[in-house]
C-alpha cells in the first residue's frame, strides 16, 4: 500500500470525500491530459458514427436522467 493511501485512508470520511471531489475537479480541468485507450477510441468513432447516421436516435440528457431515476426507483420499490 502507497504512503499516499496510507494517508488518505486515516483521513475521516468527510474528509475523504472532500480529497475524491479535488482530485475528480483536478482531472475535469485537463481533460486532454486523461489517456484514452485504443478500444476507447475506437467505441468513440463507432458512437459518432451512428450518430451521423441518424442523429435523432440521440436522447437529451434530462430524458435520460429521467428514465434512469425512474427505473432505479422501480428496481428499489420505491
Amino acid at each position: 500500500m502507497s504512503t499516499v493511501l496510507k494517508h488518505a485512508l486515516g483521513l475521516s470520511v468527510e474528509d475523504r470525500l472532500e480529497l475524491i471531489e479535488e482530485i475528480w475537479d483536478s482531472l475535469a480541468a485537463t481533460p486532454e491530459a486523461i489517456p484514452v485507450t485504443d478500444v476507447q477510441r475506437a467505441e468513440l468513432a463507432s458512437r459518432r458514427r451512428a450518430h451521423a447516421r441518424n442523429p435523432s436516435a440521440a436522447k437529451p440528457w434530462s430524458e435520460v436522467l429521467s428514465r434512469s431515476r425512474v427505473s432505479l426507483d422501480t428496481s428499489l420499490g420505491a
